[in-house]
């Protein structure tokens, strides 16, 4: 089911990041947006002419306010939605835990504030301003390690919770969002091994035809959301297609 509707729009919020900028430059390159918005903290990537920058800041409820407040301003029905945020290390002050013995409270908080509470103020924000008459999409960035019947390694505890935390999160959304329009689908998507500054340092041990550009994983990812239906809100989807098991 193609997307492609006249007089749509689509915004990612997260547009400074590897993927956030693959899904920009797909978005405008295939034609099926009247409008696109890129909002990020600073404007540190070059955009096609068709794209408006936006700032927003994922760590301050206002500034996400304000951001939605320019986008609705544009006039433009948004039928896109995309959240391509996340946080997983940040040098030697925050990485990944092999093990409980290694939790620290900044690891945790640091790991929600970015991967659960902004993704949830953003919905807060945002979801009102999706299309309610046409099929509409809202997708955030979310993680197969997030998913508890999938789990066969443990570790990576705040990463992992964060995760699966925002895959509620989506569930909950998807339930609501259906009260106001039946059309409407929110997801969380899995784009694999991504060659980003998130997967750096992960990326000795994955397969060179396992890491993904962020073109790519991005044009994946979009060709999943046009195929989705309403039966398929409140899931995980893979990059190719698949369900990320809960």
């Amino acid at each position: 089911m193609a997307l492609r509707q006249s007089n749509n729009s689509a915004v990612v919020i997260g547009s400074s990041g590897g993927l956030g900028h693959g899904f920009v430059t797909s978005l405008a390159e295939s034609n099926r947006f009247d409008r696109i918005y890129a909002l990020s903290r600073m404007k540190n990537r070059s955009f096609p002419t068709s794209v408006q920058w936006c700032p927003v800041d994922l760590e301050n409820e206002e500034a996400i306010d304000a951001a939605a407040t320019t986008v609705k301003e544009g006039g433009v029905p948004i039928t896109l939605i995309i959240v391509a945020t996340g946080t997983l290390h940040a040098g030697d002050a925050l990485q990944p835990e092999k093990t409980w013995r290694t939790q620290t409270q900044n690891a945790f908080n640091r790991n929600f504030l970015i991967n659960t509470i902004g993704p949830a103020l953003i919905a807060k924000h945002f979801l009102r301003l999706l299309d309610h008459q046409k099929r509409s999409i809202f997708a955030a960035l979310s993680a197969r390690v997030g998913s508890i019947s999938d789990n066969r390694l443990g570790g990576w505890h705040a990463y992992r919770a964060s995760k699966a935390a925002l895959n509620m999160l989506i569930r909950n959304y998807a339930i609501e969002l259906t009260y106001k329009n039946p059309l409407a689908v929110c997801v969380g998507l899995h784009p694999g091994t991504v060659d980003t500054a998130l997967s750096k340092p992960f990326q000795s041990n994955v397969p060179v035809e396992q890491l993904f550009t962020p073109k790519f994983a991005a044009s994946r990812l979009l060709n999943v959301l046009y195929t989705l239906k309403p039966e398929n809100s409140g899931k995980v989807f893979a990059w190719d297609g698949k369900v990320v098991p809960e």
